[in-house]
């Protein structure tokens, strides 16, 4: 407790508090013995008003000390957040519900301007649809080689889409994001990317890929199993936890780009709650 008042003035008021406490006891035994000792009346009427005044005074510095003392020696509070731990990235699955169980407890955010998510949709030969700012580094993007690693079974569909991305550090029975953000802090814990499905087909190719300031660190490609339409989510926990920067999720359909959305990693870092 006393390193919290290493570099403060907190020792300085205490200690002057206490050298004034001293002086006014002085002043009072000092009273005392002059109220017992003089041989005149109107000295010892003096030095009785005298004692009072100081015993009053030892008695408010006494309690200030106190006071005092107990607000700068009480240990420090932790605020830290704290969050659950779960494991890698996966879809919708029949396991979800457990995976729903663990308590987890909300980062708090470091107040900055939300990045702007980005939704990619497409249908059959048409062109791609972009949404914001970035559009061409968007329409630049490749799906890389370790994640295009299984062959459709079956085509698009025109009514195939996917909805845009929604992140948080839970998700309810329904797959639905819990207090969805763009801002998160650094740290251990685990991020859902909440997203819906229409036109879906068991047997379609789909990949997602997680990028570090534009860098792939991680990802994953199988064939499509969750059917036609509902919500879907997929989470991410890195081994080393998140680092400050931007995390941008993508999302491919048979090869195409078909949402993508960006979050960032900032402020102090965070430990585990398991």
């Amino acid at each position: 407790m006393l390193l919290n008042l290493t570099g403060t003035i907190t020792p300085w008021i205490l200690g002057t508090l206490i050298i004034l406490l001293l002086l006014a006891l002085a002043v009072v035994f000092k009273s005392w013995r002059e109220m017992k000792r003089s041989p005149y009346f109107f000295m010892r009427l003096q030095a009785e008003k005298r004692l009072q005044t100081y015993s009053f005074a030892s008695l408010g510095l006494l309690a200030a000390c106190v006071l005092f003392s107990f607000y700068a020696l009480r240990p420090p509070v932790d605020n830290t957040p704290l969050v659950a731990v779960l494991t890698n990235a996966k879809p919708v699955s029949d396991e979800v519900v457990a995976l729903t169980k663990p308590d987890s407890i909300g980062v708090e955010f470091v107040a900055e301007t939300a990045v702007s998510s980005q939704t990619v949709s497409t249908t059959g030969n048409e062109p791609l649809f972009l949404t914001d700012a970035d559009s061409l580094v968007q329409a630049a993007l490749t799906l890389p080689e370790e994640f295009n690693r299984f062959e459709p079974r079956v085509e698009l569909k025109e009514e195939t889409e996917l909805g845009a991305i929604s992140f948080s550090t839970k998700i309810d029975d329904e797959y639905q994001a819990v207090d969805p953000t763009n801002i998160f802090a650094v740290g251990s814990y685990t991020v859902y990317a909440t997203f819906s499905y229409d036109g879906m087909a068991d047997g379609m190719s789909w990949a997602w890929v997680w990028r570090h300031d534009g860098e792939v660190v991680d990802g994953g490609n199988e064939h499509w199993e969750y059917g036609n339409d509902g919500p879907g989510y997929i989470y991410y926990n890195p081994e080393d936890g998140f680092r400050a920067g931007e995390y941008t999720l993508e999302v491919w359909v048979n090869g195409e780009l078909f949402t993508r959305s960006n979050m960032r990693m900032t402020g102090s870092a965070l430990s585990s709650g398991n």
